[in-house]
């Protein structure tokens, strides 16, 4: 029955492949999603967003390291079979054979030292960013006649790989990674959103940087059909994938801006899933047998971010009041039914020994933030609240709940709606207070607190903040091989960058409910990405 309710209705009947269509008797699926691609590509190293990792991993892009996206999301064999350390600083990989790349083309060590290129990734940066900021900005890539690569990607690529110096063919199916300096994380980095694969051949075929970003080649069990910014993507199998053949013919991303809008077409059978649903709506949606809503909370937390540089925030006291006079645990309970909580700070206990169990958000204590207002001499003046229309999910109601909180201690903080991260990161004089969040892509706080909020985080790279004490830790982090020693320096770096001189304040764990039809047998993972391979389909 769902099998041919879905040909009846798949568009693709309507077009020259008909009849390769009507023998291929894999579903097509429709996904509801409020946004798919933040730059308009599909480039990770410069779509680094939670809408690019639901649709990018397990789809598309594929690294040497995997994750469990099923289980605990540690770390896997991916396009590597096996590694092992050299020394501090160099890791050795073994290729997996027989992998096909979209274009058909096999990999082998070539594609991979071509992938941490100079040419694909790094540009003209050094293997010495480590305290360094390399500043970018946010606009969205325009076209260009060559592969200059667009600012932001050699940022990001020193963002995930700070060290990196060279990677090595050993021969056609092993290479090895030289760092720079020590690093006991570079698994984690193997592992980690940024460090996919590409094709070689496809990505030097490709006339220019954008029109690559918009299809890229690489070893994903669905390949790029068809891409239309702000509008739909179009993925469709790779029959060649080494993992084995994809269970269904094609996924089809829409982007519908209302939760409404998805839940609505979710129930008349438009969409087959519908994403980020809110925790209030599960009820309603579930009361339909027919439907059910899988989900919960992922290591990933909501943040409210600060710009140091605001004529009304240059007092860390105005934003350790910010910090003070929110109740989180309100927000919790009210607007997410106590789905998710209230976490210890920007970390995550499968840091295991390197996490602060006895560290904690700042406290609600509005009588302290009213003493703080007190002490900075702020007086009412007006401080901007650059937001998205819930982007992310129960993103409007949260910062309307935020705002009354402040204003009850005297914070006078005004919501000003934005269209898009560009506009929500423009450098002005309005720029001050601004929603964000963060995951932690591998076990280690060099991959969150580091990576997002250290010299070449989003944040110092758009010149929201930078702190001398925190960015010398960043180094040690990243460096340093004595275990108490990093966990001493990540704990300063907590009490600094949410405490002392705050970058920014944790509001909530992240959590994230996707509704679809019963029937189809499919296991949420505890992430944003979506997994479609063999194994996690049935219908």
């Amino acid at each position: 029955m769902f099998q041919r309710r879905l040909l009846l209705a798949s568009p693709a009947l309507l077009l020259p492949g008909f009849a390769i269509a009507q023998a291929d008797q894999r579903p097509a699926i429709t996904i509801a999603v409020q946004k798919i691609s933040n730059s308009n590509t599909l480039e990770v190293l410069r779509e680094q967003s939670n809408v690019g990792e639901r649709i990018f991993f397990s789809s598309i892009w594929e690294g040497l390291i995997g994750r469990d996206w099923l289980g605990g999301l540690g770390p896997v064999p991916g396009l590597a079979t096996e590694w092992r350390r050299i020394s501090d600083s160099v890791i050795e990989l073994k290729l997996r054979p027989g992998v096909r790349f979209h274009n058909g083309d096999e990999l082998t060590a070539e594609d991979v030292v071509f992938s941490f290129s100079r040419e694909r990734m790094f540009g003209e940066t050094l293997a010495t960013a480590h305290g360094r900021t390399i500043p970018i900005g946010e606009g969205m890539p325009a076209p260009r006649p060559g592969k200059e690569l667009p600012p932001e990607v050699p940022a990001v690529a020193r963002r995930a790989w700070p060290a990196l110096e060279r990677v090595e063919a050993v021969d056609r199916m092993t290479v090895r990674f030289h760092n720079a300096t020590p690093d006991v994380t570079l698994e984690g980095r193997l592992s980690r959103y940024g460090s996919e694969i590409i094709s070689r051949r496809a990505f030097e075929a490709a006339p220019s940087w954008l029109e690559w970003a918009r299809k890229p080649v690489t070893t994903g069990p669905y390949r790029v059909a068809d891409f239309q910014a702000d509008r739909s993507l179009l993925l469709v199998a790779h029959d060649e994938y080494w993992g084995g053949r994809p269970p269904l013919r094609q996924i089809r991303f829409v982007e519908v801006p209302e939760v409404s809008s998805r839940i609505n077409g979710l129930l008349a059978g438009d969409y087959h899933f519908a994403c980020d649903i809110p925790p209030d709506q599960i009820p309603g949606i579930e009361r339909n047998r027919a439907f059910e809503v899988q989900g919960g909370t992922i290591l990933n937390h909501r943040l409210i971010c600060f710009d140091k540089n605001h004529a009304q925030l240059r007092d860390a006291r105005v934003r350790r009041a910010i910090t003070h006079s929110m109740d989180r645990k309100a927000i919790v309970d009210s607007l997410w039914a106590g789905r998710t909580e209230v976490p210890k700070g920007l970390q995550w206990p499968y840091y295991d020994q390197m996490f602060h169990a006895d560290w904690d958000v700042p406290a609600y204590d509005p009588a302290e933030a009213r003493r703080l207002l007190r002490e900075a001499n702020y007086r009412g003046e007006p401080i901007p609240y650059r937001l998205l229309n819930n982007y992310y999910t129960n993103q409007n109601a949260t910062a309307q709940v935020l705002v009354e909180m402040w204003r009850s201690v005297g914070l006078n903080i005004q919501i000003e709606m934005k269209e898009n991260w560009s506009q929500i990161l423009e450098r002005t004089p309005t720029r001050a207070v601004r929603d964000w969040s963060n995951s932690a892509p591998f076990n280690d706080p060099v991959s969150s607190l580091v990576a997002q909020h250290g010299p070449n985080g989003q944040q110092q790279q758009v010149g929201e903040y930078a702190n001398e004490e925190l960015n010398r830790l960043s180094v040690e982090l990243e460096t340093g091989t004595d275990r108490a020693r990093r966990r001493a320096a990540f704990r300063r770096m907590l009490e600094i960058a949410e405490r002392e001189d705050p970058a920014y304040t944790v509001i909530h764990q992240n959590a994230t409910f996707t509704a679809k039809r019963r029937d189809i047998r499919w296991k949420a993972s505890p992430a944003f990405a979506m997994d479609f391979r063999q194994g996690n389909w049935g219908a």
